[in-house]
């Protein structure tokens, strides 16, 4: 089904018919075969480089599509509609290069920007630990100066693109300081010392890997510390708000593609002689699954369009991936029960629809922390 979209620009709605052909042709025929292989789609990536996919929030003159986040976020819509685990994979690439394009200094874009942002390089983000998910200022991860750089030594986890990535943006403690003894680096994909755990058995999203990095006194040159030395809880923070908007755009995609399915399936289907759909119990049920995805994707576009403007939107962003992700969850466990015996098997795909769904709920902060961020900014009219 294609979403009937206002949009801000022509060039806009060509990017996003473009996506939905693109997406249909590369994404809609594996995404089920590669999912259930967990097969990685390297292919795929380097496809939506080359059509200046993985660069379009960021700046031209930094090297990327100059487009509004309100767009973006509908590029991801549409391809999380396909295929999630590659939404999500994007999205992470984008969520990685965001400390070097607000925080690194003239040299350090010029350097590496180009590369990140011109489609032939997948990027990943490396803050939590297994004992710091949720509480980023626990982060053990040591990054210890040295004559010629910062010496690494510590484990990360749950990072999507994880041994496959080009590069990582990581954070690791240089101070004793809980919230200002953290700094953010750019870091190589593959150097010495630096090694990497077999992929998590996940749920969901099973064709990108998710991986613990282990870094083993790797030794990385003073160029490659992002912003200054205890800033980076605060350059990790400021991605993450962006990266909720990212997650909350992939669940809306999810969820519009289980309600695609669900109406399918319900237009064909007859019982008692008549189509299910024209059975008011189930159509009411595909009515608040349409309102509920209608209604999520309006609170990211809101919050996108104040990030656009330069307007603060860090309690819309959480409010965006804590509603998104929510009816995500919902539509997609709707959508099983439309489908009945048959939404429980891998003949359709609502039952990975609602696999995947429910990580949404979890990464780039649990919904629980969502409601404190939420709640906690209530006193702060500035949001």
């Amino acid at each position: 089904m294609t979403v009937d979209r206002i949009l801000p620009t022509s060039e806009a709605e060509d990017l996003l018919a473009l996506t939905r052909e693109l997406a249909d042709k590369e994404l809609a025929p594996r995404a089920a075969e590669y999912e259930a292989a967990e097969k990685y789609p390297e292919d795929i990536f380097r496809t939506l480089g080359a059509a200046g996919l993985l660069g379009l929030p960021y700046p031209e003159e930094l090297g990327g599509g100059g487009l509004p986040y309100e767009v973006y976020l509908q590029v991801l819509e549409e391809l999380a509609a396909r295929w999630a685990a590659v939404a999500v994979a994007v999205s992470v690439h984008g969520l990685s290069c965001y400390a070097l394009a607000a925080h690194g200094t003239p040299e350090q874009q010029g350097r590496w920007l180009p590369g990140m942002l011109g489609g032939g390089q997948l990027g990943a983000y490396s803050l939590s630990e297994p004992q710091a998910g949720s509480d980023a200022a626990a982060v053990t991860c040591k990054a210890e100066p040295t004559a010629d750089g910062y010496r690494i030594t510590g484990t990360k986890a749950w990072i999507t693109n994880g041994g496959r990535a080009d590069f990582y943006t990581l954070f690791a403690r240089t101070g004793s300081d809980p919230t200002h003894g953290v700094s953010c680096f750019l870091t190589p994909g593959a150097m010495d010392g630096l090694s990497f755990g077999r992929p998590e058995d996940k749920m969901g999203l099973r064709a990108v890997p998710t991986t613990t990095a282990h870094w083993d006194g790797a030794l990385l040159p003073h160029d490659r510390l992002i912003g200054t030395e205890g800033q980076g809880l605060s350059i990790a923070f400021g991605a993450l708000d962006s990266g909720r908007l990212g997650i909350a755009a992939v669940a809306v995609g999810i969820a519009q593609a289980a309600l695609d399915e669900a109406v399918a399936y319900a237009r064909e289907r007859t019982t008692f002689g008549r189509r299910i759909i024209d059975h008011q119990g189930l159509g009411f049920l595909i009515a608040d699954m349409a309102a509920a995805v209608e209604s999520a994707r309006a609170t990211y576009v809101d919050a996108a369009r104040r990030r656009d403007s330069g307007r603060p939107y860090s309690r819309q962003a959480s409010i965006a991936k804590l509603v998104a992700t929510d009816a995500a969850m919902k539509v997609t466990t709707d959508a099983v029960q439309v489908l009945g015996g048959y939404g429980y098997t891998r003949e359709f795909p609502v039952e990975r629809y609602m696999r995947e769904a429910k990580i949404t709920q979890i990464f780039e902060g649990t919904n629980q922390i969502q409601r404190l961020v939420i709640s906690r900014s209530l006193d702060d009219s500035t949001r």
